[in-house]
C-alpha cells in the first residue's frame, strides 16, 4: 500500500447498485459485460485518457453494505453525457494505492487484492474507491491494475 493524493476528476459510464453479500459476484461481471459488449467506451465523448475506470461509491456504510458500482472513462468535460449513462465526480483527497497483479480471468487478481484490502486495517472513508485499467491490464493473463481506496 502506498499513500497518495489525487486530484478531482469526473467519470462517465454506467452503474448498478450491489453489495458484497454474494450479489456482487454476479452483478459486477454483468456490468463489465454490458460495458464491453455495447462498446460503451467508444461512445463516451471527451475522454481524458484511454483507461477504463471502475468506481465503488455511495456506500451505505462500510464494504459490507450496499454501494454503487460504476464503469466508465475519465472525461475532461461533462458537456455531453450519452443517453443511458451517468456522470460521477471523484473528489480530491488522500488515497491508498494498491496494485493487483495476475490473471483477470474471472477477476482473480482483483478479487484477491480486495480481500487483502478489506483485511488491511486501512482507515477508509468509504467515499469513492476505484480501479484503473490501463495499458498494463491489456494482457489479461498477466495484468496490473491500480486500486485506489479513499482514506480519512
Amino acid at each position: 500500500m502506498e499513500k497518495t493524493e489525487i486530484k478531482s476528476f469526473d467519470v462517465v459510464g454506467i452503474k448498478i447498485r450491489t453489495a458484497n453479500d454474494g450479489s456482487a459476484a454476479t452483478d459486477l461481471p454483468k456490468l463489465w459485460g454490458r460495458f464491453m459488449e455495447a462498446n460503451l467506451k467508444e461512445k463516451i465523448p471527451n475522454k481524458a485518457d484511454d483507461s477504463i475506470y471502475f468506481l465503488y461509491s455511495n456506500y451505505e456504510g462500510d464494504h459490507t453494505q450496499p454501494y454503487d458500482a460504476i464503469i466508465g472513462c475519465k472525461v475532461s468535460s461533462l458537456d455531453k453525457i450519452p443517453d443511458g449513462m451517468i456522470s460521477h465526480h471523484v473528489e480530491a483527497g488522500n488515497m491508498a494505492k494498491f496494485v493487483a497483479k495476475g490473471s483477470l480471468i474471472k477477476g482473480e487478481a482483483i478479487i484477491n487484492k480486495w480481500f487483502e484490502i478489506w483485511k488491511s486495517g486501512a482507515d477508509r472513508s468509504f467515499t469513492t474507491d476505484f480501479e484503473v485499467y490501463d495499458e498494463r491490464s491489456k494482457d489479461i493473463q498477466n495484468a496490473e491494475v491500480d486500486i485506489f481506496i479513499s482514506l480519512n
